[in-house]
C-alpha cells in the first residue's frame, strides 16, 4: 500500500548534537573522510582494490576501527547522485550515528567526478554499475551481514537499482554489451530511493542523445532502454522498498516528481510539497525519515 505523507518532518540539522565531548560526538563524514584502515586493507586483500572507490583518493566512509569489532545494526550503504560524493551524506551519517549506528555499520563511497560541470557526461555506464554493485557486495562480505540496507539519491537510485537487479546491459559510450551477474535482491533488506528519476527526466525530452546523461539507451530519457529494463520487474530491489520525493524538486521538475520518482512495486513513499525539500534537501534534511524506513520499515 502506498502511503503519502505531506507534513513537514523534523530535519536532521535541527536536532544535531552540540556537545563538545568526544564520547558524545556523532560520526561525521567530510571530503577528507576515507575508509577505516581495516576496511581498506580488507578491500585490497579481497579483490576490490581495483575499483576507484577503494583506491583511497576519493571521499569514503565506513569500516571497523579494529579487526573483530562486532556489529549490532544491519549495515547501511549510501549511494550518492551525479557529481556528488560520499561527503554529501554527512547529514544522514550524523543522524544514524546519533541513533546507535557505528562507522562499521555505515558505508558511503564515491563514484564519478565530483564536478557539476561534468554532470552531463555521466550515464549508467558499465563502469559505474560495476562500481556500485561491487561496493554493495564488498560491504556485505566484509561485515558478514545476512543483508544490507541501501539508500540512493538522484542518479544513485537508478544506478543502485540496476546494480542490485544485475543481468544484461549495454554501454552507449563503449558500445559494448555486458552482464552484471545474478540479482542481489536477497542480499538487501531495505532499499530507499530519494529523488530518483526512475521513469526519466522531462528535461531529457529536449536534450536526448545530444547529452550522455539523457541519452535514449542508458540515460535518463523517459522510456530509455535502461529505464524500461529496471522498471520491467516490480519490487526487486530488496525485501522492503520505499521512495521519497518532492513536488518542489527543481531538478526533477516542480510538480513532476510524482510521475518519475516512485519505484514500481514499492511498499510506501514519503512526499513533500514545499522548499527546502528540493532535490538536495530531500537527501540532506531527511535523516530521521531515512532511519525510520531502514530500521523500522515505516514511512
Amino acid at each position: 500500500m502506498t502511503t503519502r505523507v505531506n507534513s513537514q518532518p523534523t530535519s536532521s540539522a535541527a536536532v544535531r548534537n552540540t556537545s563538545k565531548t568526544a564520547s558524545a560526538a556523532p560520526a561525521t563524514v567530510t571530503k577528507d573522510s576515507r575508509f577505516s584502515n581495516d576496511f581498506q586493507k580488507w578491500l585490497n586483500e579481497n579483490g576490490y582494490g581495483k575499483y576507484d572507490f577503494a583506491k583511497g583518493n576519493v571521499p569514503a566512509f565506513g569500516g571497523r576501527a579494529k579487526p573483530g569489532e562486532k556489529l549490532k545494526n544491519e549495515p547501511v550503504i549510501f549511494i550518492h547522485g551525479n557529481s556528488d560524493s560520499a561527503a554529501g551524506w554527512a547529514g544522514s551519517v550524523e543522524t544514524f550515528s546519533k541513533n546507535g549506528y557505528k562507522p562499521s555499520e555505515m558505508y558511503a563511497m564515491t563514484w564519478g567526478p565530483q564536478d557539476p560541470m561534468q554532470s552531463g557526461q555521466q550515464y549508467h555506464s558499465e563502469k559505474y554499475l560495476e562500481e556500485v554493485r561491487a561496493f554493495i557486495q564488498a560491504v556485505k562480505e566484509y561485515t558478514g551481514a545476512d543483508k544490507v540496507d541501501v539508500i540512493g539519491h538522484s542518479m544513485g537510485v537508478t544506478l543502485a537499482r540496476k546494480a542490485i537487479q544485475g543481468g544484461d546491459g549495454f554501454d552507449s559510450g563503449t558500445h559494448q554489451k555486458f552482464n552484471l551477474g545474478k540479482p542481489l535482491t536477497n542480499s538487501v533488506d531495505t532499499f530507499v530511493g530519494i529523488a530518483g528519476a526512475n521513469h526519466g527526466l522531462a528535461s531529457a525530452l529536449w536534450t536526448g542523445d545530444f547529452v550522455p546523461t539523457t541519452n535514449t539507451t542508458d540515460g535518463l530519457y523517459p522510456g530509455s532502454k535502461f529505464l524500461n529494463d529496471i522498471n520491467a520487474v516490480n519490487h526487486d530491489e530488496g525485501a522492503h522498498v520505499y521512495s521519497m520525493w518532492s513536488n518542489a524538486d527543481e531538478l526533477i521538475g516542480v510538480g513532476l516528481a510524482g510521475f518519475t520518482s516512485p519505484i514500481p512495486g514499492q511498499d510506501g513513499e514519503k512526499v513533500y510539497n514545499t522548499f527546502p525539500f528540493g532535490h538536495m534537501g530531500l537527501k540532506n534534511l531527511t535523516g530521521d525519515e531515512q532511519l525510520s524506513m531502514v530500521r523500522d520499515h515505516k514511512v
